[in-house]
């Protein structure tokens, strides 16, 4: 056990001395995590346009455009093309086309239509169109009041609109709230909270595959034969090595939890549950390091082809995107990969609030996998340092 500490302490200092390496370890990791932190996340509600020309001079139309802001952003349309591009893009959930005359035809009494236009899903036309017609709503209580003072005391809607606005605003309202207890739901982390555990997913083992070259520079240099002529055994050398690729991938792991935790507010749930599944990860990573410097003939191989297996299993496997969003073959077919297992656990212990027993069955898969490659490893390294 002393000779195969010597070798995982030698091993890992020559890994952290390469600055190339600590580039991809350190830094890498975190920009990825803001850049898909900022795109998976809750933009705080819908994203609207508005197109009706200025508001200067339209006081109606003007409290309707900051009705609106209640049901999310903004977004001021120059002209419906635009508009209708926008939303065929994705960019717009819904268009709100506020009419040229709202202000005058509201004030002399008649009837007037708000139409929106609205792309995407079923479901969030649905949605936007709700919360829309309940700011439109808001907007007509304001008028029709207006209108009914203006009638009974014999001045006009425009006269009496600041009055009932202020009452609008004293006056106690009956609210509507909604909660999911649907726990079965496929419901996702979102923002950071998604792409810091799937960049740990991601990069521990994409490091790992890479640091293979680390186990294949050392076989061609023969460092391996020459440790043989000391009162080192093959064992020792694989066991030191192994440790090696532990504690490289623990030592990565805990760095995305403490920049995940610390500077984007990332909650990693049930502490039992997350070192459970940070560990087993770990070994996974150590599994496929191992397995990369066992079957490379090159260390150039195994630093260029490694990681583009690791990021085609990392796409397969839902750290790019969630597997929700997938047709059901592709999300069957990326649980071919460790990848999938590993973001279902997060996905159980962030979302669902899960402990230990409720990820035991990714946890058991995970660590078939790290066993079958370290197995797979060790039997073709020793066949490589013995023959």
């Amino acid at each position: 056990m002393r000779n195969a500490l010597a070798v995982a302490g030698a091993s890992l200092r020559r890994m952290l001395r390469d600055r190339t390496a600590l580039f991809f370890v350190v830094v890498l990791p975190i920009v990825v995590i803001v850049i898909i932190g900022a795109v998976v996340q809750n933009p705080g509600g819908f994203r609207i346009g508005v197109l009706g020309g200025s508001t200067s001079g339209r006081p109606i139309a003007a409290s309707l455009v900051d009705e609106l802001k209640s049901a999310g952003p903004l977004h001021t349309m120059s002209d419906e093309p635009t508009a209708r591009t926008a939303l065929r893009r994705g960019e717009l959930d819904a268009v709100v086309l506020v009419p040229a005359d709202l202000d005058a035809r509201l004030l002399a009494g008649d009837s007037v239509r708000v139409p929106v236009l609205a792309g995407g899903a079923e479901s969030t036309q649905a949605a936007v169109r709700s919360a829309v017609a309940a700011a439109v709503a808001r907007h007509a209580e304001r008028i029709q009041a207006a209108a009914f003072a203006a009638r009974t005391t014999g001045s006009t809607t425009a006269q009496q609109l600041p009055t009932a606005t202020a009452l609008q605003r004293i006056t106690p309202r009956i609210g509507i709230s909604t909660e999911n207890v649907a726990t079965g739901s496929e419901f996702l982390p979102l923002g950071f909270s998604y792409s810091a555990p799937t960049m740990l997913v991601l990069f521990v083992f994409i490091n790992a595959l890479a640091g293979g070259a680390a186990v294949v520079q050392t076989r061609q240099l023969g460092i391996y034969q020459r440790a043989q002529a000391a009162p080192i055994r093959v064992r020792s050398l694989l066991l030191g090595e192994t440790l090696c690729y532990l504690a490289f991938a623990l030592l990565q792991s805990a760095l995305i939890v403490a920049v995940g935790a610390l500077l984007f507010g990332v909650s990693w749930g049930d502490p039992v549950a997350a070192v459970a599944l940070i560990g087993t990860w770990a070994v996974v990573g150590t599994g496929a390091g191992m397995l990369s410097g066992a079957v490379f003939k090159t260390a150039d191989q195994a630093s260029a082809i490694g990681p583009v297996i690791g990021i085609a299993f990392a796409m397969l496997g839902g750290c790019m995107w969630p597997l929700a969003i997938v047709p059901d073959a592709v999300r069957t077919l990326g649980h071919i990969t460790p990848h999938a297992w590993a973001v279902d656990a997060w996905i159980t212990v962030l979302s669902r609030g899960g402990g230990v027993a409720d990820i035991a069955t990714q946890l058991a898969v995970l660590a078939a996998f790290a066993l079958g490659m370290l197995t797979l490893a060790s039997a073709v390294l020793q066949r490589r340092l013995t023959s």
